[in-house]
């Protein structure tokens, strides 16, 4: 049963995890909050999470009952996400491995986000919806990799939400996102929006420029953005093979999605904020799968990546 300890600072997220045996045995993390109207710059994310990983790497030992002779493998997100605060978690992770004379995995962040989907879910081979920050995509496993049938051809729709949060100057604690659903609530009037569905991909670029005028309906606004881009991820997934969902975050994309599974004889299965929000857990998780599959990230090779693609990884864990 061996037993991993996984770092993810992607994004403004940092967080550590320990994974043993399918069990998640700790998993602290801490959010870089920005004040409203600004985003998190990478140079300030990266300093944020130099400050409170090595308290958090504490915390997860003491929280999981476990000292240093107890892992057996260091996990650390390889990419994709941002620069500065990708490399300022790898150069712990880094440092880490060798100080306890552990050997170090690579994982990419997406496939952290589904193993982690998997284990809690009990999903064996799900179709996966994956709307963060940074991705929109659908996934689904086949022959050692993670096909991406779908994907935005431009931003993610997490990204558009942070602009418009951003313009709107919405407080980004907990995060953007989450007070725009909350605002949402209290929207009444749709606004017809230009957003795109082409085939299985899906594009957010020009419905962010429509809503980036001037407007005073701001719940309006915000209930129809919202709604949009929930919209067109149900018409992303509805085009997707597969009789399991995988889904994660937003509570009213989740009950639009559970329609349309019982519509279609399919299952959802979706995680709470304590998994599908970036965390430290995931990397472990996938970092597992890996170490036993005999993946080893050699120290020449534990860069990190802005772009790793989902499907560039070869599945050798499951089959």
């Amino acid at each position: 049963m061996p037993t991993v300890l996984g770092f993810e600072g992607s994004a403004n997220k940092i967080g550590v995890g320990v994974v043993r045996d399918g069990a998640v045995l700790a998993n602290p993390r801490r959010t870089y909050v920005t004040p409203p109207g600004t985003g998190f710059l990478p140079g300030d994310t990266a300093r944020h999470h130099r400050a409170v990983v090595l308290d958090l790497l504490q915390e997860a030992l003491t929280e999981a009952g476990l000292t240093s002779q107890d892992i057996d493998c260091i996990a650390y997100t390889k990419g994709p996400g941002m620069g500065a605060p990708l490399v300022s978690v790898a150069v712990v992770a880094r440092t880490v491995a060798q100080l306890w004379n552990k050997p170090l995995l690579g994982v990419n962040h997406c496939i952290g986000h589904i193993e982690m989907g998997r284990l809690i879910t009990g999903a064996t081979s799900p179709t996966v919806l994956y709307v963060s920050g940074g991705n929109t995509q659908v996934i689904a496993y086949s022959e050692h990799r993670y096909r991406i049938f779908g994907e935005t051809i431009d931003i993610a729709v997490g990204n558009c939400l942070d602009r418009f949060a951003r313009v709107l100057k919405i407080s980004n604690d907990p995060s953007p996102g989450y007070n725009i659903e909350q605002m949402a609530k209290r929207g009444k009037k749709l606004v017809d929006l230009p957003y795109t569905v082409k085939g299985m991909d899906v594009s957010f670029s020009g419905i962010l420029s429509f809503i980036e005028r001037p407007c005073a309906r701001i719940h309006a606004w915000v209930w129809s953005l919202s709604l949009a881009g929930d919209q067109s991820h149900l018409a992303q997934s509805d085009r997707a093979d597969g009789t399991q969902r995988g889904l994660q975050g937003n509570m009213r994309l989740q009950e639009m999605m559970e329609t349309m599974c019982q519509e279609r004889g399919a299952r959802l299965f979706a995680t709470d904020e304590r998994f599908c929000i970036d965390n430290g857990a995931m990397i472990a998780q996938a970092g597992w799968e890996m170490f036993r599959a005999g993946h080893r990230t050699p120290l020449s090779e534990s860069g990190v990546t802005q772009r790793y693609r989902t499907d560039e990884v070869e599945v050798t864990w499951r089959d």
